[in-house]
């Protein structure tokens, strides 16, 4: 079995990632599974720049290949704000609830529609520093009353764009075909293969998930 490193401490993150990798011959690992540090400061002003510095520096911490990913909202009316600091949004240990209604206290003076899309990258990272990444956007936009009670984040209140649900009225299969996370990591997962040495063998049936 190959070991994956999957570098976040978000629950909800590692339960749709692992969702995502349920790949024969791939056992996903979180930090608290081999006793690193999970944190790190996202520093970068891009998510490019963020989901790069968390895989490089857990997979030389680590010692095995590594995925992160940095996202965020983006929402038109405010410019494309919070965007890379979506997590930030009102300082450390701000709570997701308390972020969304500082969001929408932020957009109340705007008219509806407010267009938005949760963008994600994703990087895929060695020990001897080798960075592979990868992109994806779902297009929605923002509601004022929350709905749904699955997922985290911004998900209650991030209507899909042709669809009538928010993100976290979604099954856990159902967000995986549409999620900005999601597409990111399905275009990634070719690459991510081939780095492991997964493609073309024989690994019988399931993976070491425990899912």
């Amino acid at each position: 079995m190959v070991r994956l490193l999957i570098a976040s401490s978000n629950p909800g993150k590692l339960r749709e990632i692992r969702a995502l990798l349920d790949i024969p011959g791939l056992v996903a690992v979180d930090p608290t599974m081999i006793g690193i540090r999970s944190q790190v400061d996202e520093t970068g002003d891009q998510y490019a720049d963020n989901a790069h510095l968390k895989a490089s520096i857990s997979a030389r911490a680590s010692g095995i290949w590594t995925l992160a990913d940095d996202s965020g909202l983006e929402v038109d009316v405010l410019g494309g704000a919070p965007g890379p600091r979506s997590a930030r949004l009102g300082g450390p240990g701000t709570s997701d609830a308390v972020r969304r209604r500082l969001l929408l206290e932020k957009l109340r003076p705007h008219p509806q529609p407010w267009t938005a899309r949760f963008r994600c990258v994703v990087a895929l990272a060695s020990p001897e520093g080798e960075v592979d990444l990868a992109d994806g956007t779902c297009l929605g936009e923002i509601i004022a009353t929350e709905r749904g009670s699955a997922g985290f984040g911004y998900d209650p209140i991030f209507l899909i764009q042709g669809t009538d649900y928010t993100m976290a009225e979604l099954s856990l299969e159902e967000k995986n075909r549409l999620s900005h996370r999601a597409k990111a990591i399905k275009t990634l997962l070719p690459t991510l293969k081939n780095r492991l040495g997964l493609v073309g063998r024989d690994w019988g049936q399931g993976s070491g998930n425990g899912d």
